[in-house]
């Protein structure tokens, strides 16, 4: 189990609130937390002050530094090529507190699209939220953490250790490398997750992307195309960042594994394509994952998906996010009990940068029409369709 994180650890120039309201409001919320309860009312009661003092303090003059407008960045006017992005909200499902915070991101405008945890402890709240919102909501395909909701439950697999528990994120992927993993058993965990989905909402998942990028590992992704395709899902996640081993502000760790990644990822474009799978053409989310997301490096990223690009050739992008008020052990996860990642401070930086009233302008600015997969399948004629075909910018690997 992990202790409750210390906020007053987190660096003055992060997009939090005052440290001793965060230090208050959570001392308040965290018995609710406890019996399984959403955020108290006293954090939205408060919401409205903080959001104005930011509107005030943009109003000085005294935001963080301009974020570098798209145009520097090579696209002459705004408005072309026009950018599509999906922001998508990551494991929804995974506690209540992560849940309430995406779903006051989606309220607020800027989360899109959620991608749910089917084997999450909350999964089923969680399901009834995105009823209740209108959330359009796909599956992140698990088959790292936690329980598998499948019948390796009732018997030795390959996917699980001795535990009865996922292998874990390296774990899984030293498994696959190594041959260890039975392919038909990943197609079994697939297919269970995609049906308890639809118990889950009632229908199809608008788009299947996978808990740490494992729809994409070798062996994997030809697995993952199959079921999708089998199961009429059309949209998946490509995730290939233009420059992300250029970002100096990554830890060398998470820039290896960003690498790692987008190797992954170019591999899986030939079996996604062959089954008839769509992605955006372009995704962001690894260079800006928690401490590291400002609206300043969201539109560096986008400025980069740009470069090289047919002036009013339209672009869609997908913004990678995991946002949320962050887990409170011993409540969340999926059958361990929530990780470090989730208890973090910085799921709440993501939340208070994605609802800032100055990304959204910025992104207005710039050009940026926020907007759903769903949206994106239905084209308008000459905008293009997201696919494989428009990836030859993306495909030069990143140097880490």
């Amino acid at each position: 189990m992990h202790a409750c994180p210390d906020f007053a650890e987190a660096p003055a120039r992060w997009c939090l609130p005052p440290r001793e309201e965060v230090r208050t409001v959570w001392q308040s919320i965290l018995p609710r937390q406890l019996q399984g309860q959403a955020v108290t009312a006293r954090w939205r009661q408060q919401r409205p002050r903080a959001a104005a003092a930011g509107r005030a303090r943009a109003g000085r003059g005294g935001a963080a530094p301009a974020a570098p407008s798209l145009g520097e960045e090579g696209m002459a006017a705004v408005a072309r090529p026009r950018v599509r992005l999906v922001v998508t909200a990551d494991d929804f499902g995974y506690c209540p507190l992560r849940d309430e915070g995406i779903v006051e991101a989606f309220l607020a405008g800027t989360v899109t699209s959620v991608s749910l945890l089917v084997n999450g402890a909350a999964a089923e709240s969680a399901a009834e939220l995105a009823r209740r919102h209108g959330i359009p909501t796909g599956l992140h395909a698990n088959l790292s953490e936690g329980r598998p909701v499948g019948p390796a439950r009732h018997g030795p697999s390959s996917l699980l250790g001795r535990d009865g528990f996922f292998l874990g994120k390296m774990g899984f992927r030293e498994a696959v490398a190594a041959g260890d993993v039975a392919l038909p058993q990943v197609r079994e965990e697939l297919e269970a997750q995609l049906s308890r989905f639809r118990e889950l909402l009632g229908r199809a998942p608008t788009h299947v992307d996978g808990h740490q990028h494992v729809h994409v590992l070798p062996g994997v992704c030809q697995v993952f195309a199959e079921a999708l395709q089998a199961s009429g899902v059309r949209f998946t996640r490509l995730p290939l960042e233009r420059g992300v081993g250029g970002c100096a502000w990554l830890e060398a760790p998470a820039r290896a594994f960003a690498c790692t990644v987008e190797r992954d990822a170019r591999a899986a474009v030939g079996p996604f394509s062959r089954h008839g799978l769509r992605w955006t053409d372009a995704f962001v989310g690894l260079s800006t994952c928690g401490r590291h997301m400002s609206a300043h490096r969201l539109l560096g990223a986008l400025a980069r998906a740009l470069e090289g690009r047919p002036a009013g050739h339209a672009l869609t992008a997908e913004l990678m996010a995991h946002p949320g008020y962050p887990s409170v052990p011993p409540a969340g996860g999926c059958g361990e009990g929530p990780d470090a990642f989730s208890c973090s401070w910085e799921r709440l930086h993501e939340l208070r940068v994605l609802t800032a009233p100055t990304l959204r302008a910025r992104l207005a600015q710039d050009g940026v029409q926020l907007c759903a997969l769903d949206d994106l399948d239905s084209k308008r004629p000459g905008e293009g369709v997201p696919c494989g075909a428009t990836l030859e910018p993306f495909l030069q690997p990143s140097t880490p």
